[in-house]
């Protein structure tokens, strides 16, 4: 059901993203920090809502499906909206776009499989993707302003998440061509072991 407080949280997570694209658009350190608080909210959210559908026995096909598509929604348009306002710093830009090709990839894999009535294994390797990322969005929302204010000004947060963001696209290349794999051996009619998991992220 829509209004089960898992699938709640995960609507508030698709919420919160013209929030966050507003309070960077405002580009002052005092907003990229209610940005950082915003976006730790939703990346709780994100455990959450999965935690309790578990242990309240809430688990639906509809929150099956908004789960994935919420993250690369929050992802997505985070992604972007630092591009545009130029703060992808050191080349990840580069990285960004890496991330944005695999998440559409996979989504239309998944498309794919959901036609065939099957769905792809969620990894190991798919986990840690988002975690780095999570941490590497959080560093970029932070920027260099707004540590600066709270004391943290020898550490270059900008820096930080470019390197972050990068260091996510090994796990998000691996994990993208493992389900490159799958959906092409399910296409040619050789189903894999595992096909009826659940892509989670």
């Amino acid at each position: 059901m829509l209004t089960d407080l898992p699938n709640i949280l995960t609507l508030l997570r698709i919420a919160s993203i013209p929030v966050l694209i507003a309070l960077i658009a405002f580009a002052s350190p005092v907003m990229d920090g209610l940005a950082c608080i915003v976006y730790i909210a939703a990346c709780i959210t994100d455990y959450l809502d999965g935690m309790l559908a578990r242990r309240w026995k809430q688990g639906s096909e509809l929150g099956r499906m908004m789960d994935p598509i919420a993250d690369k929604l929050l992802v997505g348009a985070l992604l972007l909206a630092l591009a545009g306002y130029g703060r992808l710093v050191d080349g990840a830009l580069f990285a960004a776009i890496i991330i944005l090709i695999r998440e559409i990839m996979v989504s239309g894999l998944r498309e794919f499989m959901a036609s065939q009535r099957a769905t792809l294994p969620s990894t190991r390797l798919a986990k840690w993707k988002t975690g780095i990322q999570m941490v590497a969005i959080g560093c970029l929302l932070a920027g260099d302003a707004m540590p600066r204010l709270i004391g943290l000004g020898g550490i270059s947060f900008s820096t930080l998440g470019a390197v972050l963001l990068w260091f996510s696209v090994i796990p998000t290349v691996l994990s993208g061509w493992g389900y490159l794999v799958t959906g092409l051996s399910r296409m040619m009619g050789n189903r894999p072991d595992g096909a009826s998991a659940k892509v989670s992220h």
